[in-house]
Formats: C-alpha cells, sequence, structure tokens
C-alpha cells in the first residue's frame, strides 16, 4: 500500500527504532558479552569455568538456539554436555556439543514435557565440583513443562489456556504454573545442587523479576499454593480447572506438599543468577536511535494493563506532547481478556485501540505508533504488531472494516491488514516483551 510521503518517512523511522531495539538484545551478543565479563551481572562466570570439573549447559526459550551456538563458540570443548530446548518450528542451530530438543510455546505440548525431564536428568547427574551453566529466554516456561506428581500435562494445559483467554499477565500465570511443577520455583536449583549453578537470563518480564522469567526454575519463589488458589478464583478459572490441580492447590495450601523454594534455602547456596539483557536494553538503545535521527526522546510509563484501554490511555499521552520532532518510547506487556473471535495479538489490539482514540480525538495531530512483540510474534498470527495513525481508521472504513466492531470481535488483525498497518517481522528470535514507539511531528 502507498502511504503519503510524510507518514511514509514516519513509518521508516519506526521500523528504524525497531531494528535498534531487536539488535541490542541481540542473544547471542548479550552471551558473549556476559561470557567476556563485559555485562557486571556475570563477571564471576568466568572464574566458575575455570574452578569446575565439569561444565554442563541447559538452554531454554525463544532464544535458546542463538544463546546456545554463543556458549559453544566461546566454551567449545570445555563444555561436557548440554541440552538446548528451542521452539518446534526453530531452525537446526546445528551443534555439536550441546543436544537439541524442540518444545512447544505457548502452549506446552509433549515434547515440552520430554525436554522438562531431560533438564532434571541433566541437572541430578552433577557432583559438588561441577558447574550448570543455565541460559533461559521468554517462552522457557512451557518450553520446559514437568508436572508435578498427580498432574497431567493435559491438566496444565487446560489451566494455561484459560489462564491466557482471562487476561492473566505472566506473573499470575506463572504463579500457578509454579505450584504445579517438577522443575519450576527453584526445583531445577534443587535437582542441580550441591553443583554449582549460573544462570544468564535474557529477561521477557518487566521489573525482571526473577521468579516469574521462566517461573524461576532456579531461583528463590516468595509465593505460596495459596496465592495459586487466589489467581484462579479472581480470574474465574478455578470453577474450570480440572479437580487434580483444584485438589493439588489446595492441599499444597494445607501443607500436604513441599512449597516452592524460597529465600534462604541450602539449594540455593551455589546459585548465581544474571540478567543479561532486557527491555530497558532494547528501549535505551531505540533512544539512541531516535536521538541520532533528530528526534527529542519522551520516555512514556510501563506498558500494563488490558490493551484496549493501554492504547486510549498511550494515544492521550502522545497527542500532550509538545509540537516538533519528538518521539515517545516504552516497553511493558499489556494483556487481552479476549471475549470475542476475531484474530489479533495484544499489540495489534493495544495499536487499534490507539487509533480508534486518536481519529475521534487527536485527528489534529500528526502522530504515528507501532507497537510490537520484540519476539516478532504477536498472538497466533503473522504479525509482530501494528501502526496506529491518524489515517489507520478511514483507510479500513473505506474496506469495510470498523474500529468499535473489530475491538469488540478482538479482530484487530483483519481491521490493520485492511489498512495496511499491520506489522510484520517474522521472529527475531529474542524476547523482551513488547516496545511502543511513537513519532509526533507537526
Amino acid at each position: 500500500m502507498q502511504f503519503p510521503d510524510r507518514e511514509a518517512v514516519a513509518r521508516a523511522d519506526l521500523e528504524r527504532l525497531y531494528r535498534a531495539a531487536i539488535t541490542a538484545v541481540d542473544p547471542a551478543r548479550l552471551m558473549y558479552s556476559a561470557l567476556d565479563g563485559a555485562i557486571a551481572a556475570a563477571v564471576k562466570l568466568q572464574p566458575e569455568i575455570a574452578a569446575a570439573r565439569r561444565v554442563s549447559v541447559l538452554v531454554a526459550g525463544k532464544a535458546a538456539a542463538a544463546m546456545a551456538l554463543a556458549l559453544e563458540s566461546r566454551l567449545g570443548d570445555r563444555i561436557a554436555d548440554g541440552i538446548a530446548v528451542i521452539p518446534v518450528a526453530a531452525d537446526d542451530p546445528q551443534l555439536r556439543r550441546i543436544d537439541v530438543l524442540r518444545a512447544e510455546h505457548p502452549i506446552p505440548g509433549r515434547s515440552s514435557e520430554h525436554s522438562a525431564h531431560a533438564a532434571l536428568d541433566l541437572a541430578h547427574g552433577l557432583r559438588s565440583e561441577d558447574l550448570l551453566i543455565v541460559a533461559l529466554s521468554g517462552g522457557a516456561s512451557a518450553m520446559l513443562a514437568a508436572p508435578d506428581e498427580g498432574i497431567t500435562l493435559e491438566d496444565k494445559i487446560v489451566v494455561t489456556r484459560a489462564l491466557l483467554r482471562a487476561g492473566a499477565p505472566i506473573r499470575e500465570i506463572n504463579i500457578v504454573r509454579k505450584h504445579l511443577s517438577a522443575i519450576k520455583g527453584g526445583r531445577l536449583a534443587a535437582a542441580a545442587a550441591p553443583a554449582r549453578s549460573f544462570s544468564l537470563i535474557l529477561s521477557d518480564v518487566p521489573g525482571n523479576d526473577l521468579a516469574t522469567i521462566g517461573s524461576g526454575p532456579t531461583a528463590p519463589d516468595p509465593t505460596t499454593f495459596a496465592d495459586a488458589v487466589s489467581v484462579l478464583k479472581r480470574r474465574g478459572v478455578w470453577g474450570r480447572a480440572p479437580e487434580p490441580v483444584r485438589d493439588h492447590l489446595e492441599r499444597g495450601a494445607a501443607g500436604q506438599f513441599p512449597e516452592t523454594l524460597k529465600a534462604g534455602d541450602a539449594a540455593f547456596a551455589g546459585v548465581t543468577n544474571a540478567i543479561v539483557g532486557d527491555n530497558s536494553t532494547a528501549l535505551e538503545a531505540a533512544g539512541r536511535a531516535a536521538v541520532a535521527a533528530g528526534y527529542r526522546v519522551e520516555r512514556l510509563a510501563e506498558l500494563r494493563g488490558e490493551a484496549d484501554d493501554l492504547g486510549r490511555a498511550l494515544a492521550a499521552r502522545v497527542a500532550a506532547l509538545p509540537h516538533g520532532k519528538v518521539c515517545a518510547i516504552a516497553g511493558g506487556e499489556p494483556v487481552v481478556t479476549v471475549r470475542g473471535s476475531g484474530k489479533g495479538g495484544r499489540a495489534q489490539h493495544c495499536a487499534l485501540a490507539m487509533a480508534a482514540a486518536i481519529a475521534q480525538r487527536y485527528a489534529a495531530r500528526e502522530i504515528y505508533a507501532l507497537v510490537a512483540g520484540s519476539d516478532g510474534i504477536d498472538g497466533p498470527t503473522d504479525a509482530a504488531g501494528g501502526f496506529a495513525t491518524r489515517a489507520t481508521v478511514a483507510r479500513a472504513a473505506a474496506r469495510g472494516f470498523t474500529a468499535a466492531t473489530a475491538l469488540a470481535r478482538y479482530d484487530a488483525y483483519n481491521l490493520l491488514e485492511a489498512a495496511g498497518d499491520l506489522f510484520r517481522t517474522g521472529p527475531t528470535g529474542t524476547n523482551v516483551a513488547d516496545l511502543f514507539f511513537a513519532i509526533v511531528n507537526d
């Protein structure tokens, strides 16, 4: 689709900012920096490697292929054995010393269960003089799914689907998953003890809560079985949860099952968790790119809450920016409580809500925005997200779409496609939550 010259320039600038952000959180680049001691949180890793009798590697998540390749490239024959759990559709990374397993995301599958048990077997085989390097990225929660005793994979799938559909944020979903798991909530660290473990983490969680990223397999968990019960009830999922899930959580809350591991547990004596990259890493790089392009940068508050409400709030916030060449940036993770049968994702829904608000209230401002997932995958679609402009709604209307109907049906994908405002990148190989960039140039 052809766009007016000013809009075409703005869209190109928005895409340039997105690319700068993604480049900054390239998993291989971050792993090399960590292994070379260029990331403060990981400076102790090289002495750990040098002191270890045997080095094993576990890599899991959407960025696992690149992270595993970087580990092999730097450590070579120092790696005694290892596992890389990569997405089902990812290209084969052609690893030599690390075995490749594939697993499903965002809903776990049989391969996720197999991969989790393989990871636990690897950890259980370690001795006190050994080192386990764990490289985690977004998606690891679903890709390492080892149901606890009395829980089946099907039980976990039902609960995960219900929480996703209810719009539960990742922290709440992972509170539940940790209390139905044999590997999450610090249990991988317990399996590896007394060996030392060093986790290199590419965070997809705003705030970098170690207990939430990948459901915290090597981190203390402050949440409880009672918290998991509360999440299911608050989200209206408790009555639809399988009976074994309700029974397990209630018995856990009554003290009949061991809790997830808490701070101070002996299993964490030899554990180090290091964040090597996150949403802020991406936004800082985008900000530098915006300044280089001549924009004045405004950093907005974290993206959170329902995508519908957030889109309207972003429109108001951007419309209030001063006139001139200004770029607003933000990151985070909105949620969508799905009530319709349309097609889309949280970034697309947020972009459409913003476009509708611009058209209704702020069309006098020259606003161009982009909301997109850093992994290049927004919901069950082939788009990373969408553009929001003052012309989006009008272009879609000319093709027979109305914003109100699309928002009600949760059908942002089809409207944005009709307007020429879908943003497609393909999988980026990284994941640090969602990115928002907006340009005003008037």
